[in-house]
């Protein structure tokens, strides 16, 4: 595949791209890393708007790099790329040789080429093969978790990542299915597997299923809280670190990181902090923000969209005669 037709088969909408640019004007000039470069939406809207900065984009999928490095060839003097997975963050900066970074972007939701190719199989609604690897080198695939998990095994992946409360019909289903080849045959056991009146709402029956054995599949929620660790690290004072969740299992873990990197204890507030904890960012975001009602109607991948955001600052250590409040 050419490089130009690889970016006209990427197209995705990054979500919430205005607000993620405007939380990027006031950081420090230098180097800010797009963990997550998917087809290069939110990278090229970046480097148009801040001319003090230049991008390292970082994806694990070929076919997402070739995309952006052809939609972002203009930009080229100011745009790098990594192909590994983000919890390589400090590898990716050594290999660039750059030292500290002006902050850094992870995008959690998979792109809308890779849910809608059917032969990266992702996608419930296309017929592909049971694959779902973000990384095509990986061998480890969809069609080991679904064909190879016991039943107790896959409803806890189902439960975990999913949040299904089906879990273990669907699990049950599936074994006694097996073997599965395809997207569309999985779909319809999931399908089945769950009571009609549930099958109603809530978009496709399939759906929670089909991301938790991506999830699995890919490990994304087990290097997540590295790969976070490692950003901030790298980030200069007055740099931010932004990230976008679409599951709750991946927001629980980014709000926990970064209540750990704002210096958050256990120590009784009215007391110093005798923990040794160390304050490395300010919450910008203690909440995370939402997408509109007019982009989640217009994309409908906005709608579980959870942004947070902190702000590197010098590192203060709570040890020293301070009080461990709320930061």
């Amino acid at each position: 595949m050419s490089a130009t037709a690889a970016a006209n088969d990427f197209e995705h909408r990054p979500v919430m791209l205005t607000e993620i640019t405007e939380l990027f004007t006031d950081v420090p000039a230098g180097t800010l890393v797009d963990a997550t470069l998917g087809g290069g939406g939110h990278a090229g809207s970046i480097l148009g708007a801040h001319p003090h900065l230049d991008v390292l984009g970082i994806d694990q999928d070929a076919d997402a790099l070739r995309a952006a490095i052809e939609r972002l060839k203009a930009q080229r003097e100011r745009f790098r790329t990594s192909h590994c997975r983000f919890d390589e963050f400090d590898k990716a900066l050594a290999d660039h040789e750059i030292t500290e970074i002006s902050g850094a972007l992870f995008d959690l939701g998979v792109s809308s080429p890779q849910l809608d190719r059917g032969d990266r199989g992702f996608s419930y609604r296309n017929d592909g093969p049971l694959d779902m690897r973000m990384n095509s080198d990986q061998h480890w695939s969809a069609s080991d978790v679904v064909n190879g998990y016991d039943e107790q095994e896959l409803s806890r992946v189902i439960k975990k990542y999913g949040d299904e409360k089906f879990a273990r019909r669907i699990a049950a289903a599936i074994v006694a299915a097996r073997p599965i080849a395809t997207t569309s045959h999985l779909a319809e056991v999931v399908t089945s597997a769950i009571p009609a009146p549930a099958r109603r709402s809530g978009g496709h029956p399939a759906k929670r299923t089909f991301q938790a054995i991506r999830i699995e599949v890919n490990g994304e929620l087990d290097v997540l809280p590295d790969a976070l660790d490692q950003a901030v690290e790298a980030t200069v004072p007055g740099g931010r670190v932004v990230v976008l969740s679409y599951h709750s299992g991946e927001d629980r873990i980014v709000k926990e990181r970064f209540a750990v990197a704002a210096g958050a204890c256990g120590c009784p507030h009215d007391l110093p902090c005798v923990c040794g904890a160390v304050q490395t960012v300010r919450i910008v975001r203690g909440v995370p923000k939402r997408a509109s009602d007019g982009e989640c109607s217009s994309n409908r991948r906005a709608a579980s969209a959870r942004l947070r955001v902190v702000e590197r600052i010098e590192t203060v250590r709570k040890s020293d005669g301070q009080s461990a409040g709320t930061v």
